[in-house]
């Protein structure tokens, strides 16, 4: 069995505004996929780091804190503002320890021999009619065609279960019906049988895996909206997102639609990172 978590970064607003008043303009649905075996030591490892610094508080008087409040997103980590507004736990902690819980995390992708997969959506060039449900519906299916694809390619003789963030109902049902319409008879592009029948929905607080997702989908999100996928913490992510034996094709990024301009960026961008790559090599 392998667990792919899901989470998000960008806002669900479909409209990227107009000139005179821009809009935030790209959404980023993320997956980070791990071996079930793998699972234990990943979150044994974040939780008792958090329970360590949680007991560092509590002998300085601050909290007490369960592993529940240790919450961690990406917004709290880079925002002293929404620290002290939304975390308590991460507010009370020191600017190392901050450093020290962001590198944890991102460790975590190669000591778990994870894979990464992510969808990118470019508001920009959406049909005005689109909404909210539909883009994120949208951003869903590309995510699941490349975990069929990844699993039918280099795990075929296990599951995929999907966890994502326990958000809304009404967002719940609708992902929970579009992912077993697939399971029933797939899509345009593929069958789906390497990923089970419906979704798991997990609060956030209580998945670490989740809360991985989430910082690493801000990672692709601030590269892209920027236009600067030489973003250091999206450039070391390169190596763990899904690609061809050969890696020369780059299946784990998907950007949509493909009228976007970001297209031709993320193309240039990985065929630039390839010649490199062989140049260090000696290629």
């Amino acid at each position: 069995m392998y667990f792919f978590y899901l989470d998000e970064s960008g806002s669900r607003d479909p409209s990227p505004g107009t000139p005179k008043n821009p809009k935030d303009h790209i959404y980023v649905l993320l997956a980070v996929g791990m071996y079930e075996w793998q699972w234990r030591p990943f979150d044994r490892e974040l939780s008792q780091l958090k329970l360590e610094l949680a007991d560092r508080l509590r002998q300085e008087g601050i909290g007490p804190f369960d592993l529940a409040d240790c919450e961690v997103k990406s917004n709290w980590l880079r925002n002293p503002q929404g620290r002290a507004k939304d975390s308590k736990f991460l507010n009370a902690l020191h600017a190392s320890d901050i450093e020290n819980i962001a590198s944890t995390y991102f460790q975590q992708v190669a000591k778990r021999k994870a894979v990464i997969l992510a969808s990118v959506i470019d508001k920009r060039i959406l049909d005005a009619e689109t909404t909210s449900s539909k883009m994120h519906q949208k951003a869903y299916e590309f995510l699941l065609e490349r975990i069929q694809h990844y699993m039918g390619q280099y795990r075929r003789n296990h599951q995929a279960i999907i966890i994502m963030d326990d958000t809304s109902l009404q967002l719940n049902r609708t992902i929970a019906m579009q992912h077993a319409s697939f399971q029933r008879s797939g899509n345009w592009n593929m069958t789906f049988p390497h990923i089970v029948e419906y979704p798991f929905f997990a609060r956030s607080e209580l998945s670490n895996g989740v809360q991985l997702a989430d910082q690493l989908a801000y990672n692709i999100y601030r590269a892209f909206k920027d236009g600067n996928l030489d973003y250091p913490y999206f450039r070391m992510m390169l190596e763990h997102f899904y690609k061809s034996k050969d890696q020369a094709i780059l299946y784990g990024l998907k950007v949509w639609p493909e009228k976007s301009p970001l297209v031709e960026l993320s193309r240039d961008y990985w065929e630039d990172h390839k010649r490199t790559a062989l140049h260090w090599e000696g290629g």
